[in-house]
């Protein structure tokens, strides 16, 4: 028998159905609440609104879990490959060796860049954000590559994965190269996915790349932890932009958009910046929490909390031992890294942080890999983008194969004026 719950509204009663997910989340059915009652729901952020039904991530805040397909992301940091990854999150299982190679071939055969693109980067203005100009080129990838008749429905949806997967990351590093003046270096066959992308960032003809495999692991897990994390939200941007049935392209590019913000995104940039102020004001990071606890002082510690975990982040210890890892590589030392260490002992020690749930997320360490890695500042965003599109892909498929589909459309409660008459302009 199908479970419900009651609501009872001026005397009367509703039965609402009751669904449950495959780990036990529970959820109340008002899909048809405004057309039996007359009400609807308010749920400002929606933090407690289920948007979909999803098969893809499965997160526990309280428990600081995160699976893909199943399966947990550190065994996936660990074992597996960003395309791996990918493909998994697309297609919902792990590919077999003769599947994983055909993906990673379409990746190598889409990954150049029609040559007619490079004058759009060239005549952004030089201040331009990458993150604005990759939004840019993505919707106009559609141009350059538009429908393929001749080809079946599936076939196209997938060349079209391949397509934004290799050529994203092409254009990031040819946009990077582009700002410096350099020389674009195009993508090699014999590389990997992540190699490729460090080798077109910082090989020139007067300093050849040598392509680390420490770092190039490094750089694999840290797209395979950014790779999906249920209805954030640029994924929600993702599927509420999919909803209207445009092209993958569009689609996309409203997730980069939303992903531009310091509050998502650009969340691990911010925490680089922080760590650098306290590192010029003399590196003790106690003035800074006691500024983050005076509810007086607008000043907030980034890189701790999240809307959905309310323990220790499980990607940011990964990346923790990642950092560490990549610093003793290259026989390196951050100051940063240190400072980020003392401000997580300090803080886990104090009863506001952990009343409050205020634990490091993903942010905390992201930004002092990238910055291990030699990626610039203003690149950080990019590189979350990059690492974010197998989820938006997958997203957007799901949704688009969804027999419950529906154009989003939120409704809201009006709060203005009520009806009042036009006034003339000599009257007013």
């Amino acid at each position: 028998m199908a479970k419900t719950v009651t609501l009872t509204v001026d005397g009367k009663s509703y039965e609402l159905p009751l669904v449950e997910g495959t780990e036990g989340e529970r959820a109340i059915d008002i899909a048809n609440l405004r057309r039996d009652t007359g009400l609807i729901t308010l749920d400002p952020g929606f933090a407690n609104t289920g948007s979909c039904q999803s098969s893809i991530t499965f997160m526990d805040g309280e428990r600081g879990i995160l699976r893909y397909r199943g399966i947990p992301v550190e065994q996936l940091a660990e074992h597996s490959t960003f395309v791996e990854t990918s493909y998994l999150l697309i297609n919902g299982e792990l590919p077999e060796r003769t599947q994983l190679n055909r993906f990673s071939v379409m990746l190598n055969d889409h990954s150049l860049v029609h040559e007619d693109m490079r004058s759009f980067f060239e005549n952004f203005p030089r201040r331009a954000h990458p993150m604005g100009i990759l939004s840019s080129m993505v919707s106009a990838l559609r141009a350059f590559y538009p429908e393929l008749p001749e080809r079946t429905e599936e076939e196209e949806i997938n060349i079209t994965f391949a397509r934004l997967l290799s050529k994203v990351r092409t254009m990031a590093a040819m946009s990077y190269k582009i700002s410096l003046g350099h020389k674009v270096v195009y993508p090699r066959h014999d590389l990997s996915y992540c190699a490729n992308f460090l080798n077109m960032m910082f090989d020139s003809p007067v300093r050849p790349y040598r392509i680390d495999e420490d770092l190039v692991r490094a750089l694999n897990a840290f797209w395979i932890l950014h790779a999906d994390h249920e209805q954030n939200c640029s994924t929600a941007a993702v599927r509420l932009v999919g909803s209207a049935k445009v092209n993958l392209y569009a689609a996309i590019s409203a997730g980069i958009c939303a992903l531009w913000g310091p509050l998502h995104g650009g969340a691990n940039q911010s925490v680089v910046e922080m760590l650098q102020r306290i590192y010029d004001s003399g590196g003790d990071p106690t003035p800074f929490i006691a500024r983050a606890k005076d509810r007086e002082d607008p000043f907030r510690l980034m890189g701790f909390g999240h809307r959905v975990y309310k323990t220790y982040d499980p990607r940011a210890r990964i990346l923790e031992k990642m950092v560490n890892n990549v610093l003793k590589k290259l026989q390196r030392h951050d100051p940063l890294l240190d400072i980020a260490k003392r401000l997580e002992e300090v803080a886990m020690k104090d009863s506001y942080f952990i009343d409050h749930h205020l634990y490091p997320n993903l942010d905390f360490y992201s930004g002092i890999l990238l910055r291990a890695l030699g990626i610039p500042l203003n690149m950080f965003t990019v590189m979350f983008a990059i690492g974010r599109l197998p989820g938006w892909i997958s997203q957007w498929k799901e949704s688009l194969d969804d027999p419950n589909w529906k154009l989003h459309r939120p409704r809201q409660i009006y709060t203005g004026p009520k009806c009042r008459d036009y006034i003339t302009m000599d009257k007013r």
